[in-house]
């Protein structure tokens, strides 16, 4: 991106489906046919349309999916990835955050290690990108306003679950663009943002 001339920065979701499943594509490690993703954002990650499902009265104690099979997102992270899924997003009753599920088939013989190399290979280097032991290990609550993605990474036989957290206000949004304006114009990309 650096002396690009524009940059188109991708939504919320798109940013964290594509943060949990891109290197395990590139690596060949997964059934490019298998990938499900079940994504949960903060009520800010729905707009700021003024309506009653989005008030505090509907959503104080409330866990829901939404716009499922049609949500507008859908092409947005098929094309990011080069591949068909299934994408469902939740609706937390919460301010901020997403929380990123991926689920996937393994190719034969593929290993935990295989998994962590991959991730490692695709994100090691990178400054707002961390890598957690696990799966379980990720949460919203570590990423909640800053511009950091968490990813972890758990394997059994015949299946990855990968998950990532992003602040859909930072991450998925202000601060990506800071990250994509600082290469584009030269600079550091962390500049003004750790």
């Amino acid at each position: 991106m650096r002396g690009a001339k524009f940059v188109s920065n991708p939504g919320c979701y798109a940013t964290a489906a594509a943060l949990s499943v891109a290197p395990l594509l590139r690596a060949g490690l997964i059934d490019p046919t298998s990938i499900v993703i079940s994504a949960a954002s903060g009520v800010s990650g729905a707009g700021r349309k003024a309506t009653e499902d989005y008030t505090f009265m509907e959503i104080d104690s409330d866990f829901r999916a939404y716009r499922t099979l049609k949500h507008q997102h859908v092409p947005e992270i098929e094309q990011t990835l080069g591949v068909k899924l299934v994408f469902t997003p939740h609706l937390l009753p919460m301010k901020r955050g997403i929380l990123n599920t991926t689920v996937a088939r393994l190719k034969s013989g593929v290993t935990q290690s295989q998994v962590n190399d991959a991730f490692q290979a695709a994100f090691g280097q990178e400054p707002l990108v961390k890598l957690l032991r696990d799966a379980d290990a990720v949460r919203i609550a570590d990423v909640a306003k800053t511009p950091w993605c968490l990813i972890g990474a758990s394997v059994d036989e015949t299946t990855v679950v990968a998950v990532s957290a992003i602040d859909n206000l930072l991450k998925g949004a202000a601060s990506q663009a800071v990250q994509n304006m600082n290469l584009m114009l030269g600079h550091e990309e962390t500049v003004g943002l750790v």
